[in-house]
């Protein structure tokens, strides 16, 4: 099953300011919805844990990612793989900026690939809670970027 996902938001910072501080998983990871833990293994691994709750099916993903392409300060590409409860998840997630006057348009766009029990069992469920999720996260982006 695949989850896509886009939009765009304005800020009041450089693109500079704003591709540096997404390209650090320091600095956004702890924003990302049921934050569990992260693992900084170099400048482009790292390995973040969420908790994960789709009806009965309950549990930790842990999601290895890796910065995949950065080009400062016009975007990034991130990739990422990773176990949840009854699946697996494979995603990309990537952000192009762009000056404006006062600010940078932030770009974000990505797809998560969900396999295996998981999506049979939680069938509908998926999108819509992944969407939700991924707003909560553009929400936190938003706040911590003003």
């Amino acid at each position: 099953m695949a989850i896509k996902f886009a939009g765009e938001f304005e800020v009041k910072r450089t693109p500079e300011e704003v591709h540096d501080f997404l390209i650090d998983p320091n600095k956004f990871a702890a924003l990302l919805p049921d934050f569990q833990g992260l693992s900084v293994q170099d400048a482009t691994h790292f390995t973040v844990k969420v908790n994960v709750g789709i009806s009965y099916i309950k549990g930790v993903a842990e999601v290895k990612m890796e910065l995949a392409h950065a080009e400062r300060p016009k975007g990034a590409q991130y990739k990422g793989q990773g176990s949840v409860a009854g699946g697996n998840v494979a995603l990309t997630a990537g952000f192009d900026l762009s000056p404006i006057a006062g600010g940078t348009k932030v770009a974000w766009h990505g797809e998560a690939q969900i396999f295996g029990r998981l999506t049979s069992m939680a069938g509908g469920l998926l999108e819509p809670l992944g969407k939700k999720q991924v707003q909560k996260l553009i929400d936190g982006l938003q706040a911590a970027l003003r």
